[in-house]
């Protein structure tokens, strides 16, 4: 008896210090760049930025504990900019990522300009109606 007792505190030790061990090791995994319809903001959102920004672009993806700096909330990007959308600021940061790294966080994310214009060898879909559809649709997801 004591033996099996033993050896359920043994484990018990195990087990714990191995999911302590996995929970502080989260990694972002890359990878290759999947194609997405260059018409669909939606869809492009979805495979593209809800892995950190969340489905619902509050910055609650599933990749946040793995970053040094969570991604900020889209959904307040007009409140913050004096209650305008800021087009332009957000074209500028999908096509050339983040200038002032303070406003947004970090330099994790990843510059969606030469991303877009790698799928299909940049013909098929130019990088401004991707950036467009995408931008036109986080501008939809404005809190009033």
């Amino acid at each position: 008896m004591k033996n099996t007792a033993l050896w359920a505190g043994v484990l018990l030790l195990c087990w714990t210090a191995r999911l302590t061990a996995q929970q502080s090791q989260t990694t972002i995994r890359t990878v290759p760049i999947q194609g997405a319809s260059p018409a669909s903001g939606v869809e492009m959102f979805n495979k593209y930025c809800a892995v950190c920004h969340g489905k619902d672009a509050k910055g609650n993806g599933p990749a946040v504990p793995a970053l040094r700096v969570p991604p900020p909330d889209l959904t307040t990007l007009a409140q913050r900019h004096g209650g305008k959308f800021p087009a332009d600021y957000v074209d500028a940061v999908l096509r050339n990522g983040v200038e002032d790294t303070k406003s947004h966080g970090s330099k994790d994310m990843p510059i969606w300009g030469p991303l877009f214009s790698s799928l299909g060898g940049g013909q098929s879909a130019p990088p401004p109606l991707r950036i467009s559809k995408l931008s036109q649709y986080i501008e939809s997801l404005q809190t009033k």
